[in-house]
């Protein structure tokens, strides 16, 4: 079974608007599940002002009051959305972001970002934060899009593809779901295999699709006997795993996908299906590793 590893839930803020929601969702969640809350601001100062003279860097009394408060402010706002009891402590952190929160992330349950702050472009994919911790954190991450367009009652949507990973995915979408009282919806993909699709006579579909059902009905068995509160749908279609799962995810409360399926290259930390899930889903993304 699939379980959040022990830890503190840990938020990385940066005192963007664009972050607020990323920080309501991780004080809701920590509050809901009875676990400590870690804010964690990361300041770049002065290690990473290399072209500053020394000499005319202002003293650390003049600066870091600010970054203080970037800290003192979010604890306050995460203890207004916890909605309940909530144990928070506020962490200022000198270094980049990424490399930080990855840090962070190898003592913490649950790892929360938004998917864009201070610094990001529209559109930037290579070197994002959110990108890089998804790819590096040991913990699941669950990356949170500033406007969410997803149903608070909505589906736990899962992706399904047989690998290792989905299937702890599959393991974590179904706790999601049985503690959210939410459905979860499994969704998987299929290709015509290499050849076939030169051959369209060759190809039938039917028996594909009805054996990828079978599979994917497989997949979610193991866990409907220990989560039978948790209504399952199964969505099983020719095409893009991707587009498959954004459609779903339209109303969904929260996407799951591994970090890599397995079609991904050996060695690929974060795949093109979990990369597209968090530059295009409208809702938080959770990317499931094996710790």
């Amino acid at each position: 079974m699939a379980q959040i590893p022990d830890g503190p839930v840990v938020v990385g803020v940066d005192g963007s608007r664009a972050g607020g929601p990323a920080l309501a969702w991780a004080a809701r969640f920590a509050a809901d599940r009875k676990r400590p809350l870690r804010v964690v601001h990361i300041y770049p100062y002065p290690s990473l002002a290399v072209s500053v003279a020394p000499e005319s860097l202002p003293p650390e009394q003049e600066w870091r009051p600010a970054f203080e408060r970037i800290v003192d402010d979010a604890v306050l706002r995460a203890r207004e959305a916890a909605g309940g009891p909530l144990e928070v402590t506020g962490h200022l952190a000198e270094g980049t972001p990424a490399e930080v929160l990855i840090e962070e992330g190898d003592r913490a349950g649950l790892v929360v970002i938004g998917s864009r702050g201070h610094g990001g472009f529209r559109g930037l994919i290579v070197g994002s934060v959110s990108v890089q911790v998804a790819a590096h954190a040991t913990c699941p991450v669950v990356v949170v899009p500033p406007r969410s367009g997803g149903l608070a009652d909505g589906p736990v949507v899962v992706g399904v593809d047989g690998s290792e990973l989905s299937e702890a995915a599959v393991g974590f979408a179904f706790e999601e779901a049985s503690f959210r009282s939410a459905e979860l919806h499994a969704v998987s993909a299929w290709s015509v295999p290499a050849g076939l699709d030169l051959v369209p006579l060759q190809v039938d579909i039917d028996r594909f699709s009805e054996d990828q059902d079978r599979a994917l009905a497989e997949s979610v068995a193991g866990y409907q006997t220990t989560y039978p509160d948790v209504p399952v749908r199964r969505s099983v279609a020719l095409g893009s795993a991707a587009q498959l799962l954004l459609q779903a995810g339209k109303d969904a409360q929260l996407i799951v996908v591994g970090s890599r399926g397995r079609g991904g290259f050996k060695g690929m930390l974060l795949g093109s299906v979990s990369q597209s899930m968090l530059f295009h889903a409208t809702c938080p993304v959770a990317i499931i590793k094996n710790r």
